[in-house]
């Protein structure tokens, strides 16, 4: 039986992690409330993001990123091509292949959602955090970046 490395840490360490992943969770679900609903699967958001993040991709690629069968890619693009999320074009460097990107509305629609995230987040900020509570959560955000990155 594989031991929990949460009974060998200490019990500030344990609870920490445990408010820390209630804490976040919540947070996470505040801030998709402030964005208006929409109904993309996971597999969807993921992708969604990966093309805002990294650009224009083959289904392939996007497939290999994802680390799913480019079949199972091809019905996830299919999806968001019906909601008008995404498009393709044709490679210019390979007329063979297509890229998949986000369509101009989309990315309008995604720039709004992170606006309203981002001021709700800003006037949470501003009305429940002290100046100093604000300089703690600074340095507190570099910290979850490392472990974010881990």
């Amino acid at each position: 039986m594989v031991k929990s490395s949460l009974t060998s840490a200490a019990p500030s360490a344990a609870s920490l992690a445990g408010e820390l992943r209630i804490s976040l969770g919540k947070l996470v679900r505040r801030l998709r409330e402030q964005a208006h609903p929409n109904d993309f699967t996971s597999a969807q958001k993921s992708v969604l993001l990966r093309l805002d993040r990294d650009g224009p991709a083959t289904v392939s690629a996007l497939a290999r990123a994802e680390s799913v069968r480019p079949q199972s890619m091809r019905v996830t693009v299919a999806g968001l091509e019906a909601l008008k999320a995404v498009s393709g074009k044709p490679d210019p460097t390979d007329g063979r292949q297509t890229l998949i990107d986000l369509t101009p509305r989309f990315r309008k629609t995604l720039t709004a959602n992170r606006a309203a995230k981002d001021d709700w987040l800003f006037r949470a900020l501003q009305e429940q955090l002290t100046p100093e509570e604000q300089g703690e959560l600074a340095a507190a955000v570099k910290l979850l970046q490392r472990l974010a990155d881990f």
